[in-house]
C-alpha cells in the first residue's frame, strides 16, 4: 500500500507534507526560533525580515516561531483526538456488532441519541458546559464522533461476523477478544483507515474553529485557530498576519483529504 500511495503523486505530496508539519511540530522546542510568546511592541506589525522572517504580530511575536508552535495544539492534538475517537468507536462498534441482541439494541439506540444532534451544536453546548480549553474542546469531539464510527463499524462487522472463520474460531472455543482484533478488526480496517483520513481534517478545522471563537487553546499559547482571531483585530492594519495561518490551516486539512482520497482509490476492491 505505501509503494501505491508513493507512486501516487499527489498522495506523495500529501503524505510528505503532513509527515513534514508533524516533524516540525514534534522538534519545534529544538529548532532555532524566536520565543513565540515573547513580547516586543517595539516591534509590532514588522514586515518579514532576517529576524522575523514571517514578521510580527499586534504585540510583537515572531509569526514563524507561532505557526510552528501552533501545529501542537492544532494539528498533533487533532491526531491524538482521532485516536481516541477511533479507540472507542472501534471498540464499541466490534463488541455491538459481534454480540448482537440487547447489548447490540442498547448500544445502538445510545449511538441514534447522539447522533440525532447536530455535531457543531453539540460540541458548542459540551465545550459551553465544561468550558473553554483545550482539553475540553478534545473531549466534545471524542464526544460527537465516536457514535458514528461506531455505528459504520458495527454495520461493516455484521457483513463478516457470521463468515466460516469465524464461525470455526467459536467452535474450537476461542477466545471474544481474539476474534474480535484478529478476525473482524482487519476485516474493516480499510475503510476505517480512509474515513479517518478524511476526518483528522474535520477535527482539526474543528480546532481551529472553536480557538478562533475564544472557546479552544487559550493565550498566549500559540493555535492557528487563535493566531487568525488575533490578526482579525488588526486586520485593516496588517492583514498579510491571516495569511499564514489561514494558508497552514489550508495546506494541511488538503493535505489530509487528498490523502484520504488516495487510500481509497488504492483500497477499493471494485477499482479497475
Amino acid at each position: 500500500m505505501v509503494r501505491e500511495l508513493l507512486r501516487d503523486r499527489t498522495a506523495a505530496i500529501a503524505l510528505f507534507l503532513i509527515a513534514a508539519v508533524i516533524l516540525l511540530g514534534l522538534g519545534a522546542d529544538l529548532l532555532p526560533l524566536n520565543d513565540p510568546n515573547k513580547v516586543n511592541i517595539l516591534a509590532k506589525l514588522k514586515g518579514p525580515s532576517a529576524a522575523y522572517p514571517f514578521g510580527t504580530d499586534h504585540l510583537g511575536r515572531c509569526v514563524l516561531s507561532r505557526l510552528i508552535h501552533g501545529i501542537r495544539p492544532t494539528v498533533l492534538l487533532s491526531l491524538v483526538t482521532m485516536a481516541c475517537t477511533l479507540g472507542l468507536g472501534i471498540s464499541i462498534g466490534l463488541f455491538s456488532g459481534y454480540a448482537k441482541g440487547p447489548v447490540d439494541e442498547l448500544l445502538m439506540r445510545l449511538c441514534d441519541v447522539m447522533l440525532s444532534f447536530p455535531s457543531q451544536v453539540m460540541i458548542l453546548a459540551v465545550v459551553g458546559m465544561l468550558g473553554p480549553g483545550m482539553s475540553n474542546v478534545i473531549i466534545a469531539n471524542i464526544l460527537v464522533k465516536w457514535a458514528w464510527y461506531a455505528r459504520m463499524i458495527r454495520g461493516s462487522v455484521l457483513q463478516y461476523v457470521d463468515r466460516g472463520y469465524v464461525a470455526y474460531s467459536r467452535t474450537v472455543g476461542t477466545g471474544t477478544a481474539f476474534i474480535l482484533f484478529r478476525h473482524l478488526l482487519p476485516a474493516v480496517a480499510t475503510e476505517v483507515l480512509v474515513l479517518a483520513s478524511l476526518d483528522t481534517g474535520w477535527v482539526i478545522l474543528n480546532i481551529s474553529t472553536l480557538s478562533f471563537l475564544g472557546l479552544g487553546v487559550q493565550a498566549p499559547t500559540a493555535e492557528w485557530g487563535a493566531m487568525l482571531n488575533e490578526a482579525k483585530n488588526v486586520m485593516m492594519q496588517a492583514p498579510s498576519l491571516m495569511i499564514a495561518p489561514g494558508l497552514a490551516i489550508l495546506a494541511v486539512v488538503s493535505a489530509f483529504n487528498f490523502l484520504g482520497d488516495s487510500l481509497r482509490d488504492i483500497l477499493d476492491p471494485k477499482r479497475a
